[in-house]
């Protein structure tokens, strides 16, 4: 999604943030971006190639790096868990899941 065209379209000030998936940014270029003050800064919770940090980015002053804890939260993993044994109870009454994992997905 952010690619280097996209990201050149950012101005100077702007601050990226991805706490979704670490393949929407193209990283070396955010790097290359931030190295040349195109970009004020970025904060990132997930990697392209996680769980490797680009080097790139892990040297930046520019750049704040967290280990991939956006769902860390008390609520977030009650939900989680709560969402586990739906499931399973789901799958054991014999219907389908309401969050399954198809092999066509992975």
């Amino acid at each position: 999604l952010l690619s280097a065209r996209r990201l050149k379209l950012l101005r100077p000030e702007a601050y990226v943030v991805n706490t979704a998936r670490g393949e929407v940014i193209d990283e070396n270029a955010l790097a290359r971006m931030l190295d040349a003050g195109e970009l004020a800064g970025a904060g990132l919770d997930v990697f392209e190639h996680e769980p490797a940090v680009n080097p790139k980015l892990a040297r930046s002053s520019r750049v704040v790096l967290l280990p991939h804890l956006g769902s860390a939260t008390l609520e977030g993993r009650i939900d989680m868990g709560e969402r586990v044994i739906i499931n399973i109870k789901t799958y054991q009454d014999g219907h389908r899941p309401p969050d399954r994992v198809l092999p066509s997905m992975l």
